[in-house]
């Protein structure tokens, strides 16, 4: 089971435990610089499988101030990374259908959730689109990795 938390001082040990390979480091950030990133405008979040931190991820409030292709009154999903010891199990893909639920819960009032995903990342591009994200046709260009896909899933329905 799956299980998304917003980040509490009692997570902070587990997620420093986590391990990621280059390729994950490359595309998202180490755990140590993901838990420098927490602000009232970028909200930590852990993700547990059957009570055990395997990964972690961030949800920007201000995305849309930031990023042009980001519609106003939506949010973005940054620095989405899974343990490499616990990958190959279809986490990444339980958790982005995990994350539906706990936005319509936690996040109702905003319309969209976007995200970037770099162009030769391909499993991850098929887990964002099992998890019900659609590419909107356009890309970004201005990320350090290369360039990427810009996709979305609405909130609420």
């Amino acid at each position: 089971m799956i299980e998304i938390e917003r980040l509490n001082p009692s997570h902070i040990p587990s997620v420093k435990d986590i391990q990621l390979s280059d390729e994950s480091i490359k595309y998202a950030s180490t755990a140590d610089d993901f838990l420098l990133d927490g602000s009232d405008a970028t909200h930590l979040c852990v993700v547990k499988h059957h009570g055990l931190v395997v990964g972690f991820f961030k949800l920007d409030l201000a995305y849309a101030s930031t990023y042009r292709f980001c519609s106003k009154n939506s949010i973005g999903l940054r620095t989405f990374a899974v343990d490499q010891r616990q990958q190959g199990k279809g986490l990444g893909t339980k958790t982005v259908e995990a994350l539906k639920s706990y936005l319509a819960h936690h996040y109702r009032r905003y319309d969209f959730v976007y995200l970037t995903v770099n162009c030769k990342n391909l499993a991850a591009i098929a887990c964002y689109r099992k998890g019900g994200f659609e590419e909107t046709g356009e890309l970004y260009l201005g990320g350090e990795a290369g360039p990427q896909h810009v996709m979305r899933r609405r909130i609420t329905v």
